[in-house]
């Protein structure tokens, strides 16, 4: 199937006379026939028997994204941030060290710079327009993985994603892209050599503003066996001594996640979550055309408005990036747009304040047409010098162009310009 097929029918298939919509399973328990049978879901989980790990609403959009990425299974959290933390934490403990694109998103940033600091985990980033030999540089030998962004949340710089990989699989570690902005539609990280895949589905996949939550999609196709990874191919004694290559395969990573991680932190989506996340999906291959092309528009206006100092958008030919947009993303580039208005953080402020469609808030990829000053919200718990490393201006402001129509966007955008 195609990805606009995929959209409506993967991961949810009814039988005869069962509800044409996938259902919403609000339950955290099921019942079953034999302690027997409950056992045997301890030793190999091959079905729902409690909610924090399981839910078959959950189990569904697990399904349906995995399709869409190209991947062998995916676990859905509570948050994005949950979907990152659990992404890294699979591989790493105490005395580890991981690599990382100094244009990620602040949160996630600040989430390995101080707080997996605290567990003793070392996060060492790097330029992610510097060479091979460059990052090749970054890697020591207990570092576990390299993590980067499709399109950088705010900087929009283009990952290249080939680039890592090459980096990450000649030091035999995997390669770990958040693919929130860009979404399966525009680009599947699976097919230039990244191994785990994660979301914020809080953005582009719901759409709506809705749920908040995140995901993990397993490839499938990176070798745990290679001797970097014990954990995957030695007895896991707090799981019956289940070795998960041996158990399961092509699988293993995102099934000890699940098995490990989500057992004890528990930071599993509600079902009702899960429904509305589906209901963004269905739309998702329709909604990404239509963001992109507002997004060009908008920012071919922004760049000959003579107020604005610079503009950053891969989908523009003359954007820096351009050429690895063409490459990963078809030459799109979601429906974000970076930009420097002269006169910095007042004039920036001022101008947003002055919009009367677009809203002032603290949220991404939305149908709305949404901004933000990421100098001042987002990445306010950085220094001075991170901003800077995350291309990030005192006068940045990000535009998410909505579905709107686009002239009212622009008309919203000129008249908050003639105010400043």
């Amino acid at each position: 199937m195609k990805d606009e097929t995929k959209c409506l029918h993967s991961g949810y298939t009814p039988k005869n006379g069962e509800p044409s919509v996938m259902p919403i399973v609000q339950s955290t328990t099921y019942r079953f026939d034999s302690t027997a049978h409950i056992a045997a879901l301890f030793d190999k989980p091959t079905e729902p028997m409690y909610s924090r790990f399981a839910n078959p609403t959950v189990d569904a959009v697990e399904k349906k994204i995995a399709d869409l990425e190209g991947g062998v299974g995916a676990m859905c959290t509570s948050s994005g941030q949950a979907a990152t933390l659990f992404s890294v934490l699979n591989l790493v403990k105490t005395g580890d060290s991981i690599i990382c694109s100094s244009t990620v998103y602040g949160g996630t940033i600040n989430l390995f710079a101080v707080t997996l600091k605290r567990f003793g985990i070392e996060c060492i980033f790097f330029d992610p327009e510097a060479s091979e030999e460059e990052i090749s540089a970054k890697m020591k030998p207990n570092t576990k993985l390299v993590f980067g962004e499709t399109l950088a949340n705010p900087a929009l710089i283009v990952c290249d994603i080939e680039k890592l990989a090459h980096v990450a699989h000649a030091h035999g570690v995997p390669l770990i892209i958040d693919n929130t902005f860009a979404t399966p539609i525009l680009c599947k990280p699976f097919e230039f050599g990244a191994d785990i895949v994660v979301h914020s589905t809080t953005k582009y996949m719901d759409g709506h503003a809705l749920q908040g939550g995140g995901v993990i999609v397993d490839s499938g196709k990176f070798d745990w066996t290679n001797g970097n990874f014990p954990e995957f191919t030695e007895p896991d004694e707090s799981y019956h001594g289940t070795i998960y290559t041996k158990e399961f395969g092509k699988a293993a990573y995102i099934i000890k996640a699940r098995m490990q991680l989500m057992r004890d932190f528990g930071a599993y989506p509600a079902a009702h979550s899960a429904f509305l996340l589906n209901l963004g999906l269905e739309t998702l291959a329709v909604r990404m055309p239509v963001y992109c092309e507002h997004a060009m528009k908008a920012a071919e206006y922004l760049a000959a408005n003579p107020k604005v100092e610079s503009v950053t958008y891969p989908g523009l030919p003359s954007d820096k990036h351009h050429q690895l947009a063409v490459k990963y993303l078809g030459g799109k580039s979601s429906g974000v747009i970076s930009f420097i208005i002269k006169g910095g953080k007042e004039t920036a402020v001022k101008f947003m304040d002055s919009l009367k469609l677009a809203s002032n808030e603290v949220h991404v990829a939305d149908i709305r047409t949404c901004v933000l000053h990421p100098a001042s919200e987002t990445h306010r718990q950085l220094t001075d010098e991170q901003l800077l490393a995350c291309g990030i201006h005192p006068g940045m402001i990000r535009l998410s162009v909505g579905l709107e129509n686009i002239d009212d966007i622009i008309a919203d955008l000129e008249q908050a310009f003639a105010k400043v």
